[in-house]
């Protein structure tokens, strides 16, 4: 009898092990996952400067942001060197 209560023993330590290790692996990878994520998307979007996470002061951080206002600025510029008033 003390055979098999030291192989459950056993047996129910290695599982426990098992599963830690396999609950820390997990926990691992989704917190790199989620710094992954978060670095593609400041690299993609930029991040806002001012702590603005929506609004018009985070658009204008943003990469889509920042090319509407060049275009913008081409298109003032243009429109004032033809003296087109709108």
């Amino acid at each position: 009898m003390a055979d098999i209560s030291s192989v459950t023993s056993s047996a129910a330590a290695f599982v426990s092990q098992q599963t830690t290790a396999l609950t820390k692996a997990a926990s691992s990878a989704t917190m790199s996952f989620a710094n992954t994520l978060s670095s593609v998307q400041t690299a993609i979007a930029g991040r806002p400067k001012t702590g603005f996470t929506a609004g018009p002061t985070y658009e204008a951080n943003t990469l889509a942001g920042k090319t509407k206002a060049a275009f913008n600025n081409t298109m003032t510029a243009t429109k004032s060197v033809f003296g087109i008033k709108p």
